[in-house]
């Protein structure tokens, strides 16, 4: 019983992708929309087919501009987080301005980072790595924050420094919440380096995109849209990989009563 049960679970992403294509093929065909608004699932594959070649041109840039913008995201958030967390003079002060910062829309950064850098990747890495680093500052920073006041004051009086609490307590407490923020952010970064390339770039699956606009391939847009979607996915899947491997302890629990 259990074993059919993992077997449905592991099938069941492959079954609802399945009904979304097969649902979005119907919809186009049942009610005749025009290519030109809405293109069947069909014909976004198959513009994805045929263009082959320029799109897998212009995807590396976007994975790479988007990988390195993550790791920026993943060096500063962690390291803001385990300022903010360990502190709450820090925590008080710092995480009202993050909030603030993270309220701003990311896509109004990109002119500015045009005219600092120019057109090109370092905008969109840049851009990726604004939109990606408060998830992982947030996740870190929660870990640090909400160690029980009981168990410090027990550590402490053990002879253990405020250092030793966080590095023995704080920071393994703080590894679910860190992998579960990895994924959040990575397909974050997704958005943060596409959006700059829409705006200011030219290379990558965004400007692919705006050039397929400005002559009315709607099908060639939709394939970029899946080539991205597909990287998110598959970056994603990378870091639940490592989350399961690393924080089994923190979901053992959970997995006994799935």
């Amino acid at each position: 019983m259990a074993m059919k049960r993992r077997t449905i679970d592991r099938w069941a992403p492959w079954m609802f992708l399945g009904a979304l294509l097969l649902g979005w093929e119907l919809v186009v065909r049942v009610f005749g929309i025009d290519e030109f608004v809405l293109p069947s699932a069909t014909a976004s594959f198959m513009a994805l087919y045929n263009n082959f070649g320029p799109i897998m041109y212009n995807t590396w840039p976007t994975f790479w501009t988007t990988m390195v913008g993550f790791g920026l995201g993943i060096v500063v958030g962690v390291a803001l987080g385990v300022i903010i967390g360990s502190s709450r003079f820090m925590y008080n002060g710092l995480y009202p301005l993050l909030v603030a910062f993270n309220a701003i829309p990311k896509a109004a950064f990109v002119p500015i980072l045009v005219v600092w850098f120019g057109i090109g990747v370092v905008p969109a890495t840049l851009t990726a790595f604004l939109i990606c680093f408060f998830p992982i500052t947030v996740n870190i920073a929660t870990g640090l924050a909400t160690i029980e006041p009981e168990l410090e004051d027990v550590l402490r009086a053990l002879g253990a420094s405020r250092i030793e609490v966080l590095r023995k307590v704080g920071l393994p407490r703080s590894m679910p919440l860190f992998f579960a923020s990895l994924k959040i952010a990575i397909t974050l970064a997704f958005v943060g380096s596409v959006v700059s390339e829409l705006a200011a770039s030219n290379s990558g699956i965004g400007q692919l995109m705006l050039s397929a606009a400005s002559t009315m391939r709607v099908p060639l847009m939709f394939a970029g849209l899946i080539v991205i979607s597909v990287m998110a996915t598959v970056m994603y899947q990378v870091f639940a990989v490592l989350e399961r491997r690393m924080t089994g302890w923190a979901t053992r629990g959970m997995d006994a009563h799935g």
